[in-house]
């Protein structure tokens, strides 16, 4: 399998909901606002002129507040919901175009689906419902059972393979969930707010299981969520909706830094800055002459981590290093200090 996975590019992306989207595409198009849409012509603009690159081989997160139009967007990406207007290109095929049967096979091959509510068949065992998607493929059960105990034991319930779904609680539901997904061996996974029902701590420990379960597979994941913390976490690149259009692109890092507009700033207002600005960010290049502390930490590392390895062995400053471990420049505590509390601090350095 090539280490190389297609991009995903939405392009000019609209989706009208009512009796008659056609009917008013132009006028959207031409400006007509969702709201007077709505008025005037008792139709809903669901998504609006959504121009995106989601990169292969990446997590990609979809955010925004209920009505954003995030669950509607990812559903265009396996051809769920066929757009008014626009494209969606994956290795050279446009989804919005295929037909019925090119349709049943890409969402059978290409891409997987976690749900907010589990989607388990309540009848099946664990390895019964992770061996779902590949019984749908009809692979033979000798060559599929292996495969299922595999993402299994992978996502960490070796052992509950006879256990029904009431017997299990709702984040090993949910691991069960994303084992039937991985059976698969899709190129793309989406998420559509995969992790939103579970309680905090439980939730926390899934991230953990997909952040590493990518670190190996490289999978393209689109990511939908309502939590700006879990974006940061999971994002390689996050995409902000709100009514339908997108408000931001970017790192979690760029958007916290630099928030596009008032309503994304609202948005990262109350975020632990520490957790999302990386080390390289804040470090200064050194003086002329100047002696470099011995102590180092990679340049991708953020605040809140260095702060606790140079607190915890005893370091008033570092060197940062990139991933050659050429010396990027110098980091001491004040200044992470100042850039966790001081947006302008910050900021500065990005400019």
């Amino acid at each position: 399998m090539s280490d190389i996975r297609p991009d995903i590019e939405i392009r000019n992306l609209y989706k009208i909901f009512g009796a008659d989207p056609g009917a008013h595409i132009e006028a959207v198009k031409a400006g007509l606002s969702k709201t007077d849409l709505n008025r005037k012509h008792g139709h809903v603009l669901g998504l609006q002129d959504i121009n995106l690159t989601l990169p292969g081989g990446q997590i990609s997160v979809i955010m925004g507040l209920s009505g954003s139009g995030k669950s509607t967007l990812i559903r265009h990406i396996n051809g769920l919901i066929a757009p008014t207007a626009g494209e969606i290109l994956y290795d050279g095929e446009d989804v919005c175009r295929m037909s019925e049967a090119e349709l049943r096979r890409f969402r059978r091959k290409r891409t997987a689906m976690v749900f907010q509510k589990f989607a388990l068949l309540p009848h099946r065992t664990v390895l019964e419902n992770t061996l779902y998607g590949l019984d749908i493929q009809r692979v033979p059960r000798a060559e599929a059972e292996p495969i299922a105990r595999r993402w299994i034991d992978r996502v960490g319930l070796k052992g509950f393979e006879s256990h029904y779904p009431a017997q299990l609680s709702g984040g090993m539901q949910q691991r069960v969930g994303l084992a039937r997904a991985l059976a698969n061996d899709a190129d793309i996974l989406l998420m559509d707010e995969a992790f939103s029902a579970l309680d905090p701590l439980i939730r926390v420990d899934m991230q953990k299981v997909l952040l590493e379960l990518q670190e190996e597979l490289r999978k393209t994941v689109v990511f939908i969520t309502h939590d700006l913390d879990e974006a940061l976490r999971l994002g390689d690149k996050i995409a902000i909706l709100r009514d339908g259009a997108l408000e931001q692109v970017g790192t979690g890092q760029e958007i916290v830094l630099n928030p596009a507009n008032d309503y994304v700033a609202a948005f990262v207002r109350e975020v632990n800055r520490s957790r999302v600005i990386h080390a390289g960010t804040v470090a200064r290049v050194p003086e002329p002459g100047e002696s470099l502390p011995e102590a180092s930490y990679p340049a991708r590392l953020v605040l809140e981590k260095v702060a606790r390895r140079m607190t915890r062995d005893g370091h008033r400053a570092a060197r940062v290093v990139d991933r050659n471990g050429d010396t990027q420049g110098v980091i001491d505590l004040s200044a992470i200090l100042e850039a966790m509390v001081n947006p302008a601090t910050a900021d500065s350095e990005t400019a």
